[in-house]
């Protein structure tokens, strides 16, 4: 087994696998320069190439002893307009466009929209974006087959390109039946996390959370400024959020979206939530071997911000620079976390503790954890709850994770700041005491004679029961104790 030193810094990187990244070499490359998870987009491919790359993955873990994090990502319900005569239409400002139930290919006055929901959604004087917001449509008048539309901006249109509905709530299901097919496949596959596409409501992620049968952990993608009016309800039914820049920047002006992320990160912090930033982070690399300087400043603000992880798309999916990419982000997060004032302004977000013994320890051990200078944190988990508390007060020091679950090992791959290792569990305070120091030694997270903040639960194995802070310190001949997983 391989040896690969905990990571340096504290965000995390999801990295996107696609044509430029399916090979197991290219994924290892990816998982060595800075990926700390990896993204598997259910838009594109087949299951049987997805497959492929799971495998790859887990035998990541194999070779360097370390749990792999892998999160699925549905597509969810896409709006298309039909076809045309002849594969493309001019629509001219100011003209008027009609979009109807008519299966016939269209023209440049008309096409086929083939979404009831839409129909009934719609009123008039709302707006429909096509294919990325590139042209804008007013509606005039709607009928159960019918919406007269009147063109703002202009432009081509060619077959089956995307619509959105930026100004009401469609009444889509959340999941399509591709989207059901392709959640069955990842709890198959064992994916950790699932993300949900297009949610508008909190309501939106009832149906995933049955189907997912209590396997791995649920994603909601603020995409729909909908979604953002219900961001505390969703956050409250979700196990962490994607900020989805893409399709936000699209329904919303290009200036909205920056302090929506900023909103969306700290509604996220608060609850405890981790949170990823995603899209166009370091799009110029697609072609590039290095980002533009405003790119970096975009990465360098998430950072600051409190992310918890940053999202690589097509960079490392379909770029010719996939692991450079990777490497400059782990450079840029680095960068960024040696900035002395960087703690600080962490925590402009105020984290208030919940009214619970776990949230009061967790409180408590980022605290000493400053005041001893210890450099790390120990944390004995079985559901990974008591970590994803202790990482929401962003605490000086990493966090060490022991866990005996592998499912809570790998899940953590997208909280800030956490090493994860999957141990055998505990039955006593001085076996607890122990491990501990010869975990932080093991993962290089501590040196003789630095302290160390161990945070468990007694009685030991069960979940909810954080209620012990030791503060050790470790001795040189502590890896001469027993060896043990």
């Amino acid at each position: 087994m391989k040896k690969l030193r905990p990571r340096s810094r504290k965000v995390r990187i999801l990295a996107t696998l696609g044509p430029a990244s399916n090979s197991p070499e290219m994924i290892r490359k990816l998982f060595i320069a800075g990926a700390d998870a990896f993204r598997i987009n259910m838009s594109h491919g087949a299951q049987e190439d997805h497959a492929e790359r799971i495998t790859a993955i887990r035998a990541l873990e194999k070779e360097f002893g370390r749990p792999t994090t892998i999160l699925a990502d549905l597509q969810g319900p896409k709006l298309r307009v039909g076809t045309f005569q002849t594969g493309v239409a001019i629509l001219e400002t100011g003209q008027s466009f009609v979009l109807d139930r008519d299966t016939t290919p269209g023209d440049a006055t008309r096409v086929n929209l083939p979404h009831p929901e839409i129909y009934q959604a719609l009123v008039p004087d709302t707006r429909l974006l096509l294919d990325d917001g590139k042209l804008v449509l007013r509606v005039k008048t709607v009928a159960p087959d019918r919406i007269e539309t009147l063109v703002e901006v202009g432009g081509a249109l060619s077959n089956r390109k995307g619509v959105n509905v930026p100004d009401v709530v469609v009444p889509l299901a959340a999941l399509t039946d591709k989207d059901r097919r392709d959640l069955s496949f990842a709890v198959e596959q064992g994916c950790d996390w699932i993300a949900l596409s297009f949610v508008q409501r909190p309501e939106d992620l009832a149906e995933a959370r049955k189907l997912m049968g209590g396997h791995g952990a649920l994603m909601a993608k603020i995409e729909k400024p909908s979604a953002v009016q219900r961001l505390d309800e969703i956050l409250e039914m979700s196990d962490a959020v994607m900020v989805a820049r893409g399709d936000l920047g699209v329904e919303l002006p290009p200036y909205a979206v920056p302090p929506l992320q900023k909103q969306i990160v700290e509604s996220a912090r608060r609850l405890g939530r981790p949170v990823v930033v995603a899209t166009q982070m370091l799009e110029s690399m697609i072609k590039a071997p290095t980002p533009t300087r405003a790119e970096v400043s975009d990465v360098a603000t998430a950072v600051y911000d409190g992310a918890d992880a940053v999202m690589l798309s097509a960079e490392t999916a379909a770029g010719d620079w996939p692991e450079e990419a990777v490497a400059m982000m782990d450079s840029i997060a680095q960068s960024v976390e040696r900035d002395p004032g960087y703690l600080g302004r962490l925590h402009y977000t105020d984290t208030q503790p919940d009214a619970t013994t776990a949230d009061a320890m967790a409180e408590a051990s980022a605290s000493i954890t400053t005041t001893v200078s210890a450099s790390a944190i120990a944390c004995f988990t079985f559901s990974g709850q008591t970590v994803r508390r202790l990482a929401r007060e962003r605490p000086s020091a990493p966090i060490l994770a022991l866990t005996p679950r592998q499912d809570t090992a790998r899940r953590m791959g997208l909280t800030w700041g956490v090493h994860a290792v999957r141990t055998k569990d505990i039955g006593s305070f001085e076996e607890m005491i122990g491990k501990a120091r010869r975990m932080a030694l093991r993962h290089d997270m501590a040196r003789a004679g630095q302290k160390i903040v161990v945070l468990a639960g007694v009685p030991f194995g069960r979940a909810g029961s954080t209620n012990v802070i030791h503060v050790a310190t470790i001795r040189g001949d502590e890896l001469k104790d027993r060896d043990e997983s």
